[in-house]
């Protein structure tokens, strides 16, 4: 009798795997693939278009209070890692995978993520003085294992609860818990709670505000609470409804969490370094509005040939994330394209940025032709 196999867990059937979603993903990585936003910036300045001290500041982070569109890219990946965590832990019950062994399979991926985080960082040089233990992987990396407990172990009702409890404890804890020559709920840069647990427990380096790490101890809970957003949103859009029902709940629960944001604001400020609870919910609005318009275009229209670009990127966000600090694809760009660039008067600065996107395109086009992609 042929023995019958099991297809492997990481694959999903393509009726149930969502096109808009790697789609998504590669739009929230183009944006870090052009190192701060500079080909956007630079095709403003090359083109006079109007605008371009407003659209610099919105390719920036705040300051302090407020929000811009550069502060929705973290909170965006966070919501796509969420969107994608029932069906891939469906998959694997499916399979026949036990709890122990999904939970096992969690933690791996989330050890995985904090050594190329802290790799990344530059461990390795041995500088420990001076050396910024969080970051960007790390906070995906907690932010995931939490929410993938919580995801695998509570039924819809209990991830509701943690998600509002996430972020109601956090305002809580922020806002009742008094620091030392302060005071309670004080949000300053100084005097706010989660710069005061980093500056005591977090040694090394902190980023990006002085007296505090914007990756640090206390912000984490809401990060987490980001991604239970996205597991949220993948109920809803795996439910039994009507497509159209999904797009319309999307851009209802959007809209309304823009709202909510907002009021809650006024006591609880959308501050992005301390990834308030507020900055949590209203970016969580534009995740959805975000989301609704791709899901409408790609999955519910069936228009998927725009968005192959896009998908290219999507289907290798943690490689080209960390291969692009390592790689100087400006020196391929300038190699390929600088004979053109030099010749080309007022459009060579353009050109070569250009040039260094569309390397590291093509760089992941043939990944994705090989089909080579990184996971964890």
């Amino acid at each position: 009798m042929a023995e019958t196999r099991l297809a492997p867990p990481e694959v999903v059937e393509p009726s149930k795997r969502l096109a808009s979603i790697d789609a998504l993903r590669g739009f929230d990585m183009f944006w870090l693939m052009q190192e701060q936003a500079s080909l956007i910036l630079v095709i403003a300045a090359t083109l006079h278009l109007p605008g371009q001290a407003l659209l610099a500041k919105e390719l920036d982070h705040t300051p302090w209070i407020g929000i811009t569109a550069w502060d929705l890219i973290a909170p965006l990946f966070l919501f796509i890692v969420g969107l994608t965590l029932p069906l891939a832990l469906n998959r694997r019950k499916e399979y026949g995978q036990s709890n122990k062994v999904i939970v096992g399979h969690i933690l791996k991926r989330t050890v995985i993520l904090i050594l190329l985080g802290l790799v990344f960082n530059g461990i390795l040089k041995m500088d420990f003085a001076d050396y910024r233990w969080t970051g960007v992987l790390q906070r995906i990396a907690l932010s995931y294992v939490f929410a993938a407990l919580i995801t695998l172990f509570f039924k819809l009702r209990g991830q509701i609860w943690w998600t509002v409890g996430l972020l109601m404890g956090y305002w809580a804890i922020m806002a009742l818990i008094p620091v030392p020559g302060y005071g309670a709920n004080v949000l300053t840069q100084q005097g706010n709670l989660e710069g005061y647990i980093d500056r005591l427990f977090l040694p090394g380096q902190f980023c990006c505000y002085v007296f505090g790490d914007n990756e640090g101890y206390l912000s984490t809970f809401p990060s987490i609470a980001t991604v239970m957003l996205g597991v949220l949103c993948s109920h809803l859009i795996h439910s039994r409804k009507s497509q159209m029902w999904k797009v319309k709940a999307l851009v209802a629960g959007g809209l309304g969490c823009l709202l909510v944001g907002q009021v809650w604001g006024i006591w609880f400020p959308i501050i992005t370094r301390l990834w308030t609870s507020s900055y949590t919910v209203y970016s969580n609005g534009w995740c959805m509005l975000v989301f609704a318009l791709f899901y409408w275009l790609i999955d519910v229209k069936g228009w998927k040939r725009w968005a192959f670009w896009l998908t290219v990127i999507g289907m290798n966000p943690l490689l080209i994330y960390v291969v692009q600090e390592v790689f100087d694809f400006s020196q391929a760009s300038n190699i390929l394209f600088g004979g053109i660039a030099n010749h080309s008067g007022f459009l060579k600065v353009l050109i070569l940025a250009v040039g260094t996107v569309l390397v590291k395109w093509l760089f992941l086009y043939f990944l994705y032709r090989q089909k080579i992609f990184l996971k964890t």
